[in-house]
């Protein structure tokens, strides 16, 4: 199915320094995140507490990255499938990455810049920290939301510390023609929350839940905010986890920069019972991120209409 961009697509503005908990712009905003949620499982995050300079900054940090000689960018290992160094897997394949655990601690960024800088890069790892931990703050003032929203304020806590953050840079080199090219195939994404931030180079197609797929266009000062299946089975399928890719056409170069919540090791993702009625029966069964993450990447093959519910449906 083609796609087109529709303008009805959510925005929702989290700039304001009178956006508390507590204040009718709070309880506005928290409105808007749980439609969205519901209803596209994404929406586009206005939030300009993240200066251009910074955003400036971010992007030259990862055109820096990318440039390096790519025995340097393969030290970037993970024991977790696709969460390392990921190069061009065949020939015409544009697509690059690397992956950055806890980024929003700054010793821990220091640690992995030093890996690819044995000398050091002060800016880079400045630059990472700084843009990083913004993107952590929006997401746990949204996910602070959505947690209120459903009346479930004694599981907040409980909630933001059962995951860690994780920020995967990609690059997807421009396919210099015309015709579209597939830079990231369709996919929900596996884990609780993703931000996704671009360099203004456009390509991200989201599909709605009619199967509509559409391209979503965002301004400098906006994120993608997007519902990971884990999120999606904790809520009891209350909050939709979308199908997303990226198609590329032209002749510009798009870089991008996700930061991805993603449950504790050893955390056992299951629906809240105060989620679960007759109105909404329980929908998942319990399971772990870790052995969610094997069985869908060890079919990287099949596509699944609803890959949660193939593997951990009741």
């Amino acid at each position: 199915m083609g796609s087109e961009t529709i303008q009805s697509f959510p925005v929702i503005d989290f700039s304001s320094t009178e956006l508390k908990p507590g204040t009718p712009l709070w309880e506005t905003v928290k409105s808007q995140v749980r439609k969205a949620a519901e209803e596209y499982g994404c929406f586009e995050a206005v939030f300009k507490n993240i200066p251009q300079e910074l955003r400036k900054a971010m992007n030259g940090a990862l055109e820096e990255i990318f440039a390096l000689p790519s025995e340097i960018k393969k030290l970037n290992v993970s024991e977790l499938p696709f969460h390392g160094y990921i190069g061009p897997s065949f020939p015409g394949s544009i697509y690059e990455s690397l992956g950055f655990y806890y980024p929003d601690n700054y010793d821990k960024v220091q640690n992995f810049t030093n890996v690819f800088w044995p000398e050091g890069n002060i800016n880079f790892s400045k630059t990472l920290y700084g843009f990083s931990k913004a993107l952590a703050e929006l997401d746990q003032t949204v996910r602070r939301m959505i947690v209120e929203s459903f009346g479930i304020e004694n599981l907040l806590d409980e909630h933001l510390n059962s995951t860690y953050n994780f920020l995967r840079v990609t690059k997807y080199e421009a396919p210099k023609t015309s015709e579209k090219k597939t830079g990231l195939r369709a996919h929900t994404d596996k884990n609780t929350t993703s931000i996704l931030y671009q360099n203004q180079i456009d390509g991200l197609e989201v599909q709605l839940k009619n199967g509509e797929w559409i391209n979503v266009k965002f301004s400098p000062d906006s994120f993608i905010f997007i519902i990971g299946d884990s999120l999606n089975a904790w809520t009891n399928g209350r909050l939709y986890s979308p199908f997303h890719r990226v198609i590329m056409s032209g002749d510009k170069t798009r870089h991008s920069a996700v930061l991805f919540t993603i449950p504790n090791e050893g955390y056992t993702i299951k629906a809240v019972e105060e989620l679960v009625d007759e109105e909404h029966p329980l929908q998942f069964k319990p399971f772990e991120y870790k052995d969610y993450l094997k069985l869908r990447f060890g079919e990287v093959g099949k596509v699944y209409e609803a890959p949660l519910k193939e593997y951990f449906g009741v």
